[in-house]
């Protein structure tokens, strides 16, 4: 389980949407599947960092080599 440390950065869904250039529906969908984790503070909801970077890591598909 990805913990957040007190230095990781917490980004707002919009803030999020634009690092990953969806729309901030989209942000709420993949929180709502735990595609994407977040911290609740009331009723305010934030990305860390390092979940988006995770996120990124995990969709990357890798370049195939040249014969």
């Amino acid at each position: 389980m990805n913990q957040t440390s007190a230095h990781d950065p917490l980004h707002d869904v919009p803030e999020a949407s634009v690092l990953l250039r969806v729309a901030p529906l989209t942000i709420y969908k993949w929180i709502g599947q735990r595609k994407l984790g977040c911290v609740r503070l009331g009723r305010a909801v934030r990305i860390p960092e390092s979940e988006i970077k995770r996120l990124i890591e995990e969709g990357t598909c890798p370049a195939r080599r040249r014969r």
